[in-house]
This record gives C-alpha cells, structure tokens and sequence, in this order.
C-alpha cells in the first residue's frame, strides 16, 4: 500500500532580501528536504522579493510549512495543500499587520466554511446584515485576501506596450 503524498504551494509574496535563505531553510526542514526558490524582485514593495515554490510531503505539510515561516515580520505568503485522499486541503495566509489564517479547502478549491463558524456568524450578527456580512468576510479571510491580492498580481505588472494602427 502506497503512503499519501500530498502537494502543494508556497507562495511568499514578498520578503525582505536577507530573509530569503531562512525561508528556504524553514520550508525544507518542514518538508524534509532541502529547497532552493526561485527568487525575484515585488515591484509591489521596494528592496523586497517574491518567490513560488512547488512541494510535496506527507499530509500535514502545508500546515508545518506554514507554522515554519508564521511570525516573521515583513513576509508575507501563502501556502496551499490541496485535498488528497483521506485528508483535506488547507490554505494558509500570513501578513505582517494581520497575522495567519487558515481555511479548509475543498477538492475544487473552495473555501469551506464549517457549520458551527456560520451558525455563529448568524446568531452574533443577529438581525444586522451587515454585521454578518462582516463576520463572513472574516470566516473566508477576507482582509487577508484584500492585502495580498496586489502582491499575487505583481507579475502581470510589466509595462504593456500598445500598438495603435493609424485610421487613413
């Protein structure tokens, strides 16, 4: 019987220059093998760099991955484990001003949100739409989506140069 490999994402959105071989080390010892990241700069943030990396390990590595880079200032990333047999997939966010976040993920991708964190989005929010608007928000990470969502986007940033044909 073969054992369950497990697969997925290590996004650091930016990360200071000095900081880019600890990351590296931290990543490997979680996944238990050396790693080396394919390092660029963010525009998005000066002096910083960006960097995806591929994994596979045991179940369970996403969440040591995570835990491994959780509580260094100035990094920002993501890491996700996708869904395997047996187990579910995760999906971790981490911010400077936010801390981490983490959120069950089904097969196709999509954030699970079990039903006692709704049942108590709606008995906190009561009768107030918008304070259970807010609390889903929070159930699905919002704010740390809203804070990365322009560093995941920093490659698509390059210059585009439009050529126009003239009307004569």
């Amino acid at each position: 019987m073969a054992a369950t490999v497990a697969r997925g994402v290590v996004y650091v959105h930016s990360a200071p220059r000095a900081l880019c071989p600890h990351i590296e080390w931290a990543a490997g010892r979680a996944i238990g093998r050396a790693v080396n990241f394919d390092w660029i700069e963010q525009p998005v943030l000066r002096g910083s760099q960006r960097a995806d990396f591929f994994w596979e390990g045991a179940p369970g590595t996403g969440a040591a991955i995570a835990s491994a880079l959780r509580g260094w200032e100035h990094l920002r990333y993501e890491v996700t484990e996708d869904a395997s047999d047996g187990t579910d997939g995760g999906r971790w966010m981490h911010t400077p001003d936010l801390g981490i976040f983490y959120a069950q993920v089904d097969n196709a991708g999509n954030t699970v949100i079990p039903e006692d964190r709704i049942r108590n989005a709606m008995e906190s929010a009561g009768t107030n739409a918008l304070d259970l608007h807010r609390e889903l928000r929070l159930a699905l990470g919002q704010a740390w989506d809203d804070e990365l969502e322009p560093f995941r986007y920093a490659s698509d940033m390059s210059p585009v140069i439009y050529l126009h044909r003239g009307v004569g």
